[in-house]
């Protein structure tokens, strides 16, 4: 089965977005759709009459407007000084501006414990309790839950449905861990409240798979692409699930098209050249392994795999040369010896082919393969004694001869002119064949013939 994910180009971090409510006239309420990969900013604007509000709160909001946000800190602070029970009717939206600006300044403690001061000031706003739960949740605060939660009964003072449902998300992506299924019910929530809008569909898809839920996974990919047709997110979760339930055929058009819309990843050319692979098309496969290592030239998986495909589609000297630009980094690798040397084998270079196999032995004697391998060096190399040593090798693991073996040996004894010994293993050999070497099976029948005393 062709493994590995290839990662989601759309950010998570929609629900983590502030809402900046910088101003008593204007509330902008900022919507960032990750899977357009664009921010929706929607302002709406409305009049509220507070008598006796300090001119620095005034003051403070047009150096907001300005990102002067130092400034605004110091504004806000003197005009709250003057609110010492926090019980002026204008508390609630200066503490909510001293959030937004020491969340901007990059002092979250600080503006969390301003948005408390908004909450406790009015509870029964949107904006605030919405913001607060989404410092909490990023302090990873388990009272984040309740501010969330807070916020999806309450009426956001604009875009109704887009506010409500951006409080469901971020209930959502917060319940992920510890309860998936009323997640799953917050995402359906908020596709309810605005259904054109494919991120809640996209991040329940998200949720389904890493749940191994892939048919529903796969529901939520495909009603994404519904929505917006382009989206690389959905491609990519839908790649993915198909891969992991082996729907090969399946994956690959995707694949080809998140190729073509991300040309310059290498991991998806990767993902694209090992299901390509795996359905055999091995010179496809080939031409983006190719394409994955210019992108990435420092990738070893890509350069393993690039040389065990050279190899199975009989392109031993493109083989050879990445395996050996692989030993150049790697020398203590036994496998990278012993895949070179197979190269080598059947490029009729036996003798460095042996050299290659006597390396991956030395590295890892434990391994019963490599001694059959180093067996049929020595035998091309017409070197008797090292074939006979290697499968005596191998018989000492305790480890099943395989058929072949048997004739090798069985071979090199009768070169040596130990025919006894070569007697008992052409035995041997015919006992297992099985008819499934007929060549071999012939030479050794004949072979007895001729070493074996008559009676």
């Amino acid at each position: 089965m062709v493994s590995g994910n290839i990662e989601k180009a759309g950010c998570r971090s929609a629900a983590k977005a502030e809402i900046n409510f910088a101003t008593p006239l204007i509330v902008s309420l900022a919507f960032c759709s990750c899977l357009l990969a664009q921010n929706h900013t929607t302002v709406r604007h409305y009049q509220e009459r507070v008598d006796d509000t300090p001119p620095e709160i005034a003051q403070a909001e047009n150096a907001i407007q300005k990102n002067d946000f130092t400034s605004a800190d110091a504004l806000l602070k003197k005009a709250l000084d003057e609110d010492t029970d926090n019980k002026q009717p204008w508390a609630y939206q200066a503490w909510f501006d001293l959030g937004f600006v020491l969340n901007r300044l990059n002092r979250s403690d600080e503006s969390i414990a301003a948005y408390r001061k908004s909450v406790a000031a009015k509870p029964d706003v949107f904006e605030s309790n919405l913001n607060l739960g989404l410092m909490l949740d990023r302090a990873h605060n388990p009272d984040a839950e309740q501010f969330l939660l807070a916020a999806t009964t309450l009426k956001p003072t604009a875009h109704v449905e887009e506010g409500q449902a951006r409080a469901w998300l971020a209930l959502a992506h917060l319940s992920e861990n510890k309860n998936p299924n009323a997640a799953l019910g917050d995402y359906r929530k908020a596709s309810e409240l605005t259904p054109k809008d494919p991120e809640p569909h996209l991040s329940a898809g998200l949720l389904h798979e890493r749940q191994k839920e892939f048919s529903d996974a796969e529901a939520e990919y495909k009603q994404v692409l519904t929505l917006d047709p382009r989206s690389t997110d959905a491609a990519v979760g839908l790649t993915n699930i198909y891969m992991k339930s082996n729907r090969l055929s399946d994956a690959e058009p995707w694949l080809r098209r998140l190729a073509t819309d991300r040309p310059n990843d290498a991991v998806i050319h990767l993902q694209l050249a090992r299901v390509l692979a795996a359905e055999n098309e091995k010179d496809d496969a080939i031409a983006e392994l190719q394409t994955a290592l210019k992108l990435a030239p420092a990738d070893t998986d890509a350069q393993r795999e690039i040389a065990d495909l050279y190899a199975s589609a009989g392109k031993n000297d493109l083989a050879e040369t990445a395996y050996r630009a692989l030993l150049a980094a790697h020398s203590n690798d036994p496998e990278l010896h012993r895949s070179l040397g197979q190269a080598l084998l059947h490029e009729k270079k036996f003798p460095e082919a042996q050299q290659e196999f006597l390396t991956a032995l030395r590295l890892k004697r434990d391994w019963p393969d490599i001694y059959v391998d180093l067996a049929f060096a020595a035998n091309e190399n017409k070197n008797y004694e090292l074939t006979v040593r290697a499968l005596n090798g191998r018989a000492m693991l305790n480890t099943e001869m395989p058929a072949l073996g048997f004739f090798l040996r069985a071979s090199a004894y009768d070169h040596l002119r130990d025919y006894k010994l070569a007697a008992v293993d052409y035995h041997h050999f015919l006992d297992v064949a099985g008819g499934k070497y007929p060549d071999q099976e012939w030479q050794a029948t004949h072979r007895l013939i001729a070493i074996e005393p008559k009676r």
